[in-house]
């Protein structure tokens, strides 16, 4: 029995997202499109006889053990299917941390995927997806990966046509933005801007990116301070300086990306951010996880 394996977790960047209501239970209704992109931590899941759950984060500041998300999707792998095996897991990070990627996500997914794969390959996508939504909202799509829309709290999840070729421009800035203080600022009815679903999904369609770019929408950033909203504004006007087809923040931010169909193009915006926001990648669409 494979005993070890290194794999990638990629990071995720929301093309729309749309905050329906506010449910019964605290959580929102939401209804987003996200695609992977190639920009990945590197994951090596190695399996322990003792049933303990270690999580080493090299170089970060990020919590160990099943405080790691990707240690308590270990664990629910582990109690779902009966296993008396432990895993040691070493991460190593690229994807920025609080940036509306869904690194944490990301990599509690990656686990379960080593895991299915080191001790119960025929388990379902279905059920790893299952034990993923136990883990965070992100993780069924962080399981599935590639271009899907997502709606309910994000567990539900309906696969769309790969995105076209094109190269991102990926750019955090320095602050962070704590998604539940997000959600808290929201009213719903007050939200002035709903991404149009159906006419992205025939851009998607007719491989038009340009169109695509001009319906990315995300209403968070309806809710940003001046402040916040002052730095956001600035990236996505030098990305659509440079030549992006769109830009956007993804998730509850704060990074935002910006489409680019050319490399030239989005290798000048790649420079020209990276001077001022340190944080800035070059990345383009994931193969399959």
């Amino acid at each position: 029995m494979m005993k070890e394996l290194t794999l990638f977790a990629p990071a995720k960047l929301n093309l729309t997202l749309d905050i329906l209501r506010r449910r019964e239970d605290g959580y929102h209704d939401l209804k987003m499109t996200m695609i992977s992109v190639d920009l990945r931590d590197t994951l090596t899941v190695r399996l322990r006889g003792d049933g303990k759950i270690l999580v080493r984060v090299p170089g970060t500041d990020l919590p160990e053990g099943e405080d790691n998300l990707a240690g308590r999707a270990a664990r629910i792998f582990f109690d779902e299917t009966g296993s008396a095996f432990g895993a040691e897991i070493t991460i190593e990070k690229r994807i920025p941390a609080q940036a509306g990627m869904a690194g944490g996500s990301a990599d509690a997914a990656a686990v379960l995927r080593a895991l299915r794969t080191l001790l119960h390959p025929a388990l379902a996508d279905r059920k790893l997806e299952a034990m993923g939504e136990r883990v965070g909202s992100d993780v069924p799509y962080c399981v599935r990966g590639g271009m899907a829309l997502a709606e309910g709290r994000g567990e539900r999840l309906t696969d769309w046509p790969p995105m076209p070729p094109c190269r991102i421009v990926v750019c955090k800035p320095e602050f962070g933005l704590p998604t539940p203080e997000l959600f808290g600022r929201v009213r719903v009815e007050k939200l002035r801007t709903h991404p149009d679903h159906e006419a992205l999904h025939a851009a998607l369609l007719g491989k038009d990116l340009r169109a695509m770019a001009k319906l990315m929408a995300n209403v968070f950033e309806e809710v940003l301070t001046p402040q916040e909203a002052e730095t956001i504004g600035d990236i996505k006007a030098r990305l659509l300086r440079f030549g992006a087809a769109g830009a956007a923040m993804t998730g509850s931010g704060p990074t935002v990306f910006g489409l680019f169909e050319g490399e030239a193009a989005a290798r000048g915006a790649f420079d020209a951010l990276k001077a001022v926001y340190p944080q800035t990648f070059l990345t383009r669409p994931a193969p399959e996880v």
